[in-house]
């Protein structure tokens, strides 16, 4: 699942979210395995995982010791609202209402994407979250980024 633009889009009062058409296309390949849906670890926003990455994330967080409390913690929380969902064959995605009380969505939708899964923010939380200046985001991206292939020589 590839897709490199946010999309925005509306949420009717039951929660269906009408997905844009080209993201749909783009979700083809996943659409019939189906989704997991949650909240953020970080950030007011929900998380849309194909199920087969939530599998992959679920092969990781069975490695965890449950005897050690600080692992018991995450995972309870981790899966706290966890919801199985699907695009339905009108494009159509139901966002429960305790979920989209969490990221505090109305009615305006941002859907970002977030490498491999789909964030879904309200459009006004989404906008502040990635507001920022160009000089703090260079500083951001050396930090994150700067010492990321370590087969590049350094050459400072």
């Amino acid at each position: 699942m590839n897709f490199n633009e946010a999309y925005y889009c509306k949420a009717d009062a039951k929660g269906r979210v009408m997905i844009p058409s080209a993201l749909k296309n783009r979700l083809l390949p996943v659409l019939k395995e189906g989704f997991v849906l949650k909240r953020s670890v970080s950030g007011a926003c929900l998380e849309l995982w194909p199920m087969s990455q939530w599998d992959d994330m679920m092969l990781k967080i069975k490695k965890l010791n449950r005897f050690v409390k600080k692992n018991n913690d995450f995972i309870r929380i981790f899966m706290a609202g966890v919801k199985e969902v699907e695009i339905d064959s009108a494009g159509r995605l139901l966002i429960p209402k305790n979920l989209m009380s969490i990221a505090g969505i109305v009615k305006e939708i941002a859907l970002s994407p977030s490498v491999d899964i789909i964030e879904i923010w309200d459009k006004d939380s989404y906008e502040k979250a990635i507001e920022i200046t160009d000089e703090e985001f260079e500083v951001l991206a050396e930090d994150v980024m700067g010492g990321f292939d370590e087969n590049i020589p350094d050459v400072s």
